[in-house]
């Protein structure tokens, strides 16, 4: 019996996840896997060996190299052919901030473990995509969460937690530790919120402005969202938003080799 194949480690999921010729693309799009853009960041951006970056990446030298000239011949035919290429799932998991991860991701904000504090039991909890006091616009990279306490219809508690570098589906297991109960965001895509759904996380798309505002107005019955929000952020552009529904509530208190 072949033995199931390890997890590959990667720093953080990418910003851009996919490429599409200008103009007229040709044939099927191309699928490089999020470990193999790793190799390829790794290896050709930041100039790792491939002993050094199977170290990173908590895997043999051999697959390192197997993988990156797999993720070659994958970018090479996108770039020849024309054809469209997305970066999308492979058999990896996130980093925890290990030490020789940070330093190949000088770029990456740096954050202390941090400690979301225990909700009570009559506490409905609130989480916001946050950036900068506003609702950022696209869920799945969201960097950071507001995540307000709300005890009698007000607020008892604030808090900013950081994301680590998880994105999109990920992101609901997030909430979900963090024992959110609802999400007010800009655009999200369906696959997460099928994720927050199972979660049992409610959902409040298509909200733009301020965060505190936004929860105040969710508290008060008064907040504009859409109920059928999608964010496209594939191809040249993402489009996210938008609104036209007032809400009011019923307040509550990889393993192997």
């Amino acid at each position: 019996m072949a033995r199931p194949s390890r997890c590959r480690k990667i720093c953080f999921e990418p910003t851009y996840d996919s490429f599409i010729p200008e103009g007229i693309s040709n044939g099927e799009k191309i699928i490089l896997t999020l470990d193999e853009y790793e190799v390829i960041r790794l290896i050709d951006l930041n100039k790792l060996t491939h002993e050094q970056a199977s170290k990173q990446m908590n895997i043999s030298r051999t697959t390192v190299s197997e993988i990156y000239e797999m993720a070659r011949y994958k970018i090479a035919n996108s770039l020849v052919h024309g054809r469209p290429l997305l970066i999308s799932g492979g058999n990896y998991q996130l980093c925890q901030g290990e030490q020789n991860c940070l330093q190949n991701c000088p770029k990456r904000k740096i954050h202390k473990q941090q400690i979301i504090t225990k909700k009570g039991v009559n506490t409905m909890r609130i989480a916001v995509t946050y950036d900068n006091g506003n609702i950022f616009q696209h869920f799945g990279h969201t960097s950071q969460f507001k995540v307000y306490d709300i005890e009698n219809n007000r607020i008892v508690n604030e808090q900013i937690i950081d994301t680590q570098g998880q994105g999109h589906g990920a992101l609901a297991t997030f909430l979900n530790n963090a024992q959110a109960d609802i999400l007010i965001c800009g655009g999200i895509g369906g696959g997460a919120q099928n994720a927050l759904a199972q979660a049992g996380i409610k959902l409040f798309g298509g909200v733009m402005g301020n965060a505190d505002d936004a929860v105040k107005a969710y508290l008060n019955g008064t907040l504009n969202y859409n109920a059928n929000v999608q964010c496209n952020h594939h191809g040249h552009g993402h489009s996210c938003g938008g609104h036209g529904h007032a809400c009011h509530e019923d307040k509550h208190g990889c393993s192997g080799n």
